[in-house]
């Protein structure tokens, strides 16, 4: 476990969430993105175990910064502004990854997606005991979210992985928010601003049949 950035606070992170929903309740983009920065500064302190995820991650972060610098940058600013608009121009692929395979639609779309798989470990590890076993509470969360995206060699490959992850009192002490009972509070305070994010877009990619993009 190494998080040699001082001043890391996986609290901070997590509520930064919060901004990322205005008045109207449209997920803004550029919260999102520093928010996922946030996410990624933590489980690069965890060390390479994460690296599957962290690594696609960054990636689409930078797709969504080119987009937000480019010259349609305005229907950028939000989520709801960015379906709307690669929608009504035709510049998602439906079917296959064919013209726009880094859409911004698509793009979203596996950020959303780990999003998930992190907001249900970080759950799993606010309410499980104290000698339940982070590989399990890694699996099953996975098992419930991105699995289902990824090919069994990847499934196979991770799942082994998760057999090397360390105890449920560091993962707590890594988000350096104080001893493990502090750091419970914290992610019972903390992670419902992840969860509203999430659930928002979730909403919004059913209502256009956008969760299932290649």
């Amino acid at each position: 476990m190494d998080d040699s950035e001082t001043g890391f606070n996986l609290k901070v992170v997590l509520v930064s969430f919060k901004q990322c929903l205005d008045e109207k309740e449209e997920v803004l983009l550029d919260p999102y993105i520093a928010s996922w920065k946030g996410l990624v500064r933590f489980l690069n302190s965890l060390g390479t175990i994460f690296s599957f995820i962290s690594k696609d991650v960054v990636s689409k972060l930078q797709i969504m910064e080119r987009l937000r610098g480019g010259p349609q940058s305005e229907h950028y600013r939000s989520l709801q502004a960015m379906v709307a608009h690669e929608l009504s121009n035709r510049l998602v692929d439906l079917e296959c990854r064919s013209h726009h395979p880094e859409s911004g639609c698509r793009t979203v779309l596996r950020l959303h997606r780990a999003l998930h798989w992190l907001q249900l470990f970080l759950e799993g590890l606010r309410t499980s005991p104290e000698d339940a076993r982070t590989s399990v509470l890694c699996a099953d969360s996975y098992n419930a979210s991105l699995a289902a995206y990824h090919p069994w060699i990847v499934r196979r490959t991770v799942t082994m992985a998760f057999y090397t992850l360390p105890t449920r009192k560091v993962f707590l002490e890594a988000m350096n928010v104080g001893p493990p009972e502090q750091a419970v509070q914290m992610l019972g305070e903390a992670l419902p601003f992840i969860e509203r994010v999430y659930n928002v877009s979730q909403k919004l990619y059913s209502e256009h049949s956008l969760l299932d993009l290649p």
